[in-house]
């Protein structure tokens, strides 16, 4: 691994505005890592990047989402050449869980850089495989005297700006991605469910900011699936995936997710939404929420 350059500590929190997007269908993602792009032929393939999350000083939490039913296997090493690679067994992933997935890995050094790759099989046929995708991380040190260094934001994709196509997308991702932290701290509003993006937004010098659009993000969310489709919606942007497939994540849960300032028992008096039981539209995003990060803290704990 390269030398990794100095850290400055964080200071106030840093709003990520920057979001990029036009239809969904020429925003759809490439496999982070994987090479060559091509997908092969009727094989599980991993398009929306990898993930990993809850680490500790031994273990870490590793996601995936398939396109389609899959085995998760995971392999981890010392080296990006994966030489006495060990191999983790994850879970089998289907709709149930929108094709998402999480493999926990124990017993990794403290302190010590692990490459990992991710590989989805065919279940009725495990020698049917896609192409793998490769990630990398840090453990936590043993000693607190060790000390990490962390980049700490959140907000993405709210006040209608989402992802920019014109401007290369959420290029902060990219910029705290060269600094190459122990971590990220998302500090809440990972998604603004109850945000709508337009198409198009005319800026006050008169040009015009595109979004990359999607249904889930056409109108607030309600459903399940509108819910995990706002998850979702994020690692569309290339920098999302290169930066999550390099940096661990800590996530936080706050409004946005569910809706502005919302409260246990709410009952909406909102004319966008049909559900007005706040209850159960956070049950749903807090479903969604665990589905689309690497948290070991069940879903039934937020929101609720």
């Amino acid at each position: 691994m390269p030398h990794r350059p100095h850290i400055p500590s964080p200071g106030r929190r840093t709003v990520l505005r920057g979001s990029l997007l036009v239809p969904a269908a020429a925003a759809l993602p490439s496999a982070v890592g994987a090479a060559p792009a091509l997908a092969l032929a009727g094989r599980p393939e991993a398009a929306w990047g990898v993930q990993v999350g809850s680490v500790t000083a031994s273990s870490a939490l590793v996601w995936v989402r398939s396109d389609r039913p899959a085995r998760m296997l995971v392999e981890t090493a010392a080296t990006e050449s994966f030489r006495r690679a060990r191999r983790w067994f994850g879970p089998l992933i289907g709709p149930g869980s929108d094709f998402t997935g999480t493999t926990p890995l124990y017993g990794l050094p403290a302190g010590e850089q692990v490459h990992y790759r991710v590989t989805l099989a065919d279940p009725g046929d495990p020698r049917r495989t896609g192409r793998p995708v490769y990630g990398t991380f840090r453990i936590a040190p043993a000693r607190r005297r060790d000390g990490v260094r962390f980049l700490w934001s959140g907000d993405i994709a709210g006040q209608g700006w989402g992802i920019n196509p014109d401007i290369g997308g959420y290029r902060v991702y990219e910029e705290m991605r060269r600094l190459d932290p122990d971590f990220f701290l998302c500090s809440g509003d990972t998604v603004y469910a109850d945000g709508p993006l337009q198409p198009s937004v005319t800026l006050p010098d008169g040009r015009t900011w595109r979004n990359v659009m999607t249904e889930e993000k056409a109108k607030v969310a309600e459903t399940l699936d509108e819910y995990r489709g706002n998850f979702r919606y994020n690692l569309l942007d290339r920098n999302v995936r290169r930066f999550n497939a390099q940096v661990p994540s800590v996530v936080q849960w706050d409004d946005h997710e569910v809706r502005n300032n919302w409260y246990p028992g709410q009952i909406l008096d909102d004319a966008r939404y049909t559900e007005k039981n706040v209850d159960i539209l956070a049950a749903r995003s807090a479903r969604a929420f665990h589905e689309y990060f690497p948290v070991s803290t069940p879903h039934g704990s937020y929101g609720t």
